[in-house]
């Protein structure tokens, strides 16, 4: 048995494939879907998606989100979403530097603005962990 897993940013569908399992980061946790998982709805939090197929694992970057289990498909809808391998460190760090200097003057920002900043921030910080890892 597999798994469909489906991807989706407002821009593009990042990721849409056969797979044997995925584990997901949350806002309670990381959870694994195996194929057979019970319907499940639960909020995405920023962080690494790890998708295991033909016994190789790939981790790919999510934004906030949520995640609905139905059957055997996995639809997964992000803010943002990025492959390791389309990752560009120096344009990620690039941004992580303007998004920190937006926050350090960000008391003329409503609180939303502020979340927006924060969210680019951790996004940022899970692309660059996951791709310094690989070194």
């Amino acid at each position: 048995m597999s798994l469909t897993l489906e991807i989706v940013t407002p821009e593009a569908r990042v990721y849409s494939d056969t797979i044997d399992t995925v584990v997901i980061p949350t806002v309670q946790g990381e959870i694994g879907i195996l194929p057979g998982h019970i319907p499940l709805l639960t909020q995405v939090e920023s962080g690494e998606l790890r998708v295991t197929r033909g016994g190789k694992e790939q981790i790919l970057a999510v934004g906030k989100g949520f995640a609905q289990v139905e059957g055997d498909k996995v639809s997964i809808l992000s803010e943002r979403a990025i492959t390791e391998e389309k990752i560009d460190e120096k344009a990620v760090e690039e941004a992580l530097k303007r998004a920190e200097g937006q926050l350090k003057e960000a008391a003329h920002l409503d609180p939303a603005e502020q979340e927006i900043l924060h969210e680019l921030v951790r996004f940022a910080g899970v692309q660059l962990e996951l791709k310094r890892r690989k070194r």
